[in-house]
């Protein structure tokens, strides 16, 4: 029975229904108005910081809907985990088809889906890649097709998978069933293509809870690395564990986290480069509190759901805010105190700056991507692309991605890639794709720009974050360093020595653009030496910059 209608209306129904089956006194912040949105069909995109119940909505909704819904979820262990809650709430049957499972158990969970037994299949999206997916999905079309971890789909967001691209057809292919996008963290630009991407039907687009008051902001900053280790080793010496320190590498996170095991603490490092049984044992051991400090890459961290982690430290900075934030909304997530603090050097912004220079692909690897796909009759497996080109998967998809953009090629469902039947100029096409390579450039580079405006902040972070991901904030948390400091950055009415945005020549440093004034100091952006804060009294007094006509 559909009951979307009524319980659409019934707000007291849909507050009786999450406690009696899913033990929630009352809704949490959002999750009302997303579940009334897809009950009334609305593709909806759903930003809600970890914790606050985003699988709930759907499971919520699919309860009250005829048909299943199909989950996308990057991760095999996090399927794995919803399933078993959903087993553990009897909200009806879910199960999960990944690469790990032999070809009866795949039949056996599509028999179930056609007999209308199943209401929740979670599928990782490289499993589009096998033709017979789609095939079964078809015959037992879903009510929702819901993409967790949605970012993933977005070129502007911090964890792009190029497999999240051909979700668009599968929609599409499927007859475009209601589209549930959740995340738990978004920048309006990235907002804009989990929308495109997803070809979402005028989306009600929901962001609530991301104000973390119990989690106290800061920033410590540092001249000399070695400096910075050791401010770090004391502090997590000195915290409430257990804890999360982040680095930006492999090296960084086994060296601190043997550093701190040769001060007694019981610490395990976490990355990319380990085998895959050996992370599955780490996060096990955090997870049962055997382990009181993991030190980790970004490779850690989606999926994890631990409560009582009470700080998250930053050895290096992130490469953006909405990164940042997601990590250090690891913490606190018992409604306990927790904190985040950065440990900040200027120099550490080189390694970001360098990957957003070299990581995306050359303009003239786009354009022989587009003409071997011109010699083709019909469509092209991607495999066979990557062969004749020599990229790698990434850059393979991206220029796909580029030449979507401008109309060159279609994705499949099948993921095979087809030129468009519509005649174009290669060459203006081209200059469009450089125009939307050079625009993803900028974008990369003002990301990192926004993490060191948060570093260097002269203002309540917790304002400044809220203000980043557009939800209403306060003007004083008195919950981060520099509110507990009192410093408040106003106009003294001064005239500004030079205006803003004009460029200055300095006799060291050369020629640089005057960025913002912050009260008695002044921030340029030098082209050789990168960003000085600059004593706005010493800078006229011994007259270090001059105005380049």
């Amino acid at each position: 029975m559909d009951n979307r209608n009524y319980m659409r209306r019934n707000t007291r129904g849909l507050r009786r229904l999450a406690r009696e089956k899913f033990g929630y006194d009352e809704l949490r912040p959002g999750q009302e108005a997303a579940i009334k949105a897809i009950l009334a069909g609305h593709d909806t995109l759903v930003i809600l910081p970890t914790g606050l119940g985003k699988s709930m909505i759907y499971q919520f909704t699919t309860l009250l809907l005829s048909g299943a819904a199909i989950i996308i979820s990057p991760l095999i262990a996090l399927q794995r985990d919803q399933v078993e809650a959903i087993g553990e709430m009897e909200v009806g049957e879910a199960a999960f088809i990944n690469s790990t499972m032999r070809e009866a158990e795949r039949r056996a969970v599509f028999q179930k889906l056609k007999e209308g037994k199943l209401k929740f299949l979670f599928l990782a999206p490289e499993q589009f890649n096998c033709d017979d997916i789609l095939e079964h999905l078809k015959e037992q079309p879903p009510a929702l097709f819901v993409v967790d971890e949605a970012h993933c789909v977005s070129e502007w967001g911090h964890d792009f998978r190029p497999e999240y691209l051909r979700l668009n057809s599968v929609i599409e292919a499927l007859g475009h069933p209601t589209v549930v996008a959740l995340t738990a963290t978004a920048g309006p630009r990235v907002r804009e293509e989990i929308i495109e991407s997803l070809s979402m039907r005028e989306p009600e687009v929901i962001v609530r809870g991301f104000d973390r008051p119990n989690i106290w902001l800061g920033v410590e900053k540092f001249y000399k690395e070695a400096d910075k280790r050791n401010a770090l080793l004391e502090r997590v010496l000195e915290a409430d564990k257990p804890g999360i320190v982040y680095t930006a590498t492999r090296k960084h996170a086994e060296e601190i986290a043997q550093a701190l095991t040769d001060k007694g603490i019981s610490a395990a490092y976490y990355h990319a480069g380990m085998r895959a049984i050996e992370r599955e044992q780490v996060q096990e051991q955090f997870m049962d509190d055997e382990v009181e400090v993991i030190v980790a890459t970004v490779a850690f961290g989606m999926g994890i759901d631990k409560p009582n982690v009470r700080f998250v430290y930053h050895y290096d900075i992130s490469d953006s805010l909405d990164s940042y934030y997601q990590e250090i909304g690891r913490a606190g997530r018992d409604g306990q105190e927790a904190e985040a603090i950065l440990f900040y050097r200027e120099e550490d912004l080189r390694i970001h700056r360098f990957f957003a220079g070299v990581g995306r692909v050359d303009i003239d690897q786009v354009g022989q991507v587009a003409k071997i796909i011109g010699f083709y009759q019909g469509p092209v497996v991607l495999q066979e692309l990557s062969e004749r080109t020599h990229l790698s998967r990434s850059k393979l998809a991206e220029a796909l991605s580029r030449l979507e953009e401008v109309g060159v090629v279609k994705s499949l469902p099948s993921g095979e890639v087809v030129a468009s039947e519509h005649h174009f100029d290669l060459d203006e096409a081209l200059q469009d794709a450089i125009d939307a390579h050079q625009s993803r450039r900028e974008f990369d580079r003002s990301r990192i720009e926004m993490m060191r405006s948060y570093a260097e902040l002269h203002a309540c972070r917790r304002e400044f974050l809220l203000n980043y991901f557009g939800q209403e904030s306060v003007s004083s948390c008195d919950y981060c360093d520099n509110c507990d400091a009192g410093i408040v950055v106003s106009e003294n009415g001064e005239p500004l020595p030079f205006p803003l945005n004009s460029r200055v020549q300095h006799k060291v440093w050369g020629e640089g653009l005057v960025l913002r004034y912050e009260g008695d100091k002044m921030v340029v952006l030098f082209d050789e030496v990168g960003y000085k804060t600059l004593a706005i009294e010493v800078v006229v007094s011994r007259a270090l910059l001059t105005l380049v006509e």
